[in-house]
């Protein structure tokens, strides 16, 4: 008879020797189901030093609490380290290290309170099975690149001046250990999160940007031109913002080589895969092709598509207006905008699966005139052909040889050139009557497509408008946010660190859109509110109950305009307040009268 298998020993840490390091280590098992064997493998959840001390590692750190409980260490074992983690606490105030601590805490504090009113606090909790560590570390690195100083070198020195979150020290290397636990599965799990907070019908803005980057190791830089003319490698950050929300719900890093055309049926199925529905989605004209037209046709998919006015269903109905002095006749005109508009309605079906047919719904185009935009077009039309011109002439007199190709059709787009094609000497060049003609007949106008949409055609230009705003979200990323390089050289660290900034970036885009609202008369930016609150401090002292200084001045107005509840004890009302009995002071003696006699 064999015997019998104690339950707990899969639970039981031991330590295992490898190379001369000493890991904390269990051996849990699986049965394979095939053939009923078990199957075991060596967990390592930190490191132990010569005096048996335990050093939690990143598979401890990361681990349910729940799992933690469940481990059986040595009696001998000391387990100091695993007490100052600050999810291992009791509930109630902060516990005190026997020190005096005087921290900077206003700025955290608001940050704290956008955390809870977005949610994303607790959606984190939920991602990360209720791990108070783990989701506290985010909170402390996010809130971390507020300050604008970029790398997380400096932010175990920060966290001893101000107080974050996050108890133990964020030291270099366990940040990098930290980003690389955060997997794929914990991103989608987030985003299907967020995704149940939206609404029907939401407005929502997807749009790129390049991200350069230091070094060429990760898989997805590419070389090219960067938007900030940087000789460095780059990525392609993809991000979906919405728009009725002011905050953003999707990410995604692409390579830097990879069009936004064809970007879009990534991002598409990322969206599915992560709940998202109903969305409205607004796109630029960079993401404008047929095969993306008929993607959203075949996905049944609600979006208004900035449009070219060079695509050819477009240039025939400009055609059809003919010659006019001051705005085409068949064109009405918009009072508030101060533009003419004017909605075609387009058929178009697309060939489904098993023969079947499916046709575009509610597909329109959607075109507009502005007279004072016309104006400046034909302006710059005109300043274009003559530097053009001005530039062939000394070119052809100097006899320099021309660039590639794919130069000449970009620099000098309004003229045809005739050149030596071996040592590309310019012989002659003309002007290309028929582009002139084309760029002067679509001077003014612009467009854009809507499909699955029954509104008009000003409803959809105010939409589409409303994509401007998720420019500064951009502009904060690389901005305030100091996310403008990436510095980190493996794809998982890269992972982790883009989970941490988009966590960041919810909070700062309501941040950044209450100050809009209510504050932008009095703070220029997000940087000058946090400043404003920094200043309120955390003071804690042994053996007494931690107290937050006073607010004052503007910071009240701050709590106010967010809608914020100012912590007890912290707000200018007396603590004491008058009673209706008696009057106040000392009561009256008594005098002595004196009668006359």
């Amino acid at each position: 008879m064999s015997r019998r298998t104690d339950p707990n020993s899969q639970y039981k840490v031991a330590i295992h020797a490898i190379n001369g390091y000493r890991y904390a280590s269990t051996q849990p098992f699986q049965v394979d189901p095939e053939t009923g064997k078990k199957v075991y493998r060596r967990v390592h959840w930190g490191t132990v030093d010569g005096s048996n001390k335990f050093i939690p590692g990143k598979n401890y750190l990361t681990a349910a609490p729940e799992d933690r409980g469940k481990l059986i260490f040595p009696d001998s074992w000391d387990l100091s380290e695993i007490k100052k983690l600050s999810g291992n606490r009791e509930k109630g105030r902060p516990a005190i290290e026997s020190q005096d601590e005087n921290r900077l805490y206003g700025d955290i504090w608001l940050l704290e309170q956008i955390a809870e009113v977005t949610g994303i606090r607790k959606d984190l909790m939920k991602t990360f099975h209720n791990n108070e560590e783990t989701v506290n570390a985010i909170m402390t690195m996010a809130m971390f690149l507020f300050t604008g100083k970029g790398t997380y070198n400096q932010l175990a020195a920060w966290q001893r001046i101000t107080k974050a979150p996050c108890d133990r020290e964020l030291t270099s290397p366990y940040i990098t250990k930290f980003t690389q636990s955060i997997t794929e599965t914990d991103r989608m799990n987030l985003l299907k999160l967020r995704a149940a907070r939206l609404g029907n019908e939401e407005l929502c803005a997807v749009d790129s940007t390049s991200r350069s980057a230091w070094g060429d190791s990760l898989p997805d830089i590419r070389y090219g031109k960067n938007k900030d003319r940087l000789p460095l490698p780059q990525t392609t950050e993809v991000v979906v913002y919405t728009l009725d929300q002011h905050m953003p719900v999707y990410y995604r890093t692409l390579p830097d080589n990879t069009p936004d055309s064809r970007s879009l049926e990534t991002i598409l199925q990322d969206l599915k895969n992560a709940g998202f529905k109903n969305l409205v989605l607004i796109t630029d004209r960079g993401y404008e092709s047929i095969r993306n037209l008929e993607m959203y046709i075949d996905k049944k998919q609600r979006m208004i598509m900035g449009t070219k006015t060079g695509q050819a269903h477009v240039r025939k109905q400009i055609d059809s207006f003919g010659t006019f002095s001051h705005h085409p006749e068949s064109m009405e005109i918009d009072p508030q905008e101060r533009i003419y508009f004017k909605q075609f309605n387009l058929e178009y079906q697309i060939e489904g699966k098993r023969d079947n047919v499916k046709q575009a719904d509610k597909l329109r185009l959607n075109l507009y005139f502005d007279p004072v935009r016309r104006s400046q077009d034909l302006i710059d039309l005109d300043i274009a052909i003559h530097a053009q011109g001005a530039a062939l002439a000394d070119i052809q007199a100097r006899k320099l040889p021309l660039d590639d190709d794919a130069m000449i059709c970009r620099v000098y787009r309004f003229y045809k050139l005739d050149y030596d094609a071996e040592t590309r000497i310019l012989n002659s060049y003309v002007l290309d009557d028929k582009k002139v003609e084309k760029a002067r007949k679509e001077a003014g106008f612009f467009a854009n497509t809507t499909h699955g949409l029954d509104i008009d055609a000003m409803t959809a230009q105010r939409h589409y408008s409303l994509r401007d705003e998720q420019e500064k979200y951009f502009s904060m990323m690389k901005g305030i946010l100091g996310a403008d390089r990436q510095r980190n050289s493996s794809e998982l660290g890269k992972e982790g660190r883009l989970f941490v900034l988009f966590v960041a970036q919810i909070m700062g885009c309501y941040l950044a859109n209450v100050r809009k609202e209510k504050l932008a008369d009095k703070y220029h930016s997000i940087q000058d509110v946090l400043n404003e609150m920094r200043p309120i401090r955390f003071i804690e002292h042994p053996g007494t109950k931690p107290f937050i200084t006073p607010f004052i001045g503007k910071q009240i107005e701050i709590c106010d305009a967010f809608g914020f509840d100012i912590p007890d004890g912290c707000s200018p009302e007396y603590a004491v307040r008058r009673t209706n009995k008696g009057k106040p002071g000392r009561p009256r003696k008594n005098r002595l009268v004196v009668k006359d006699s």
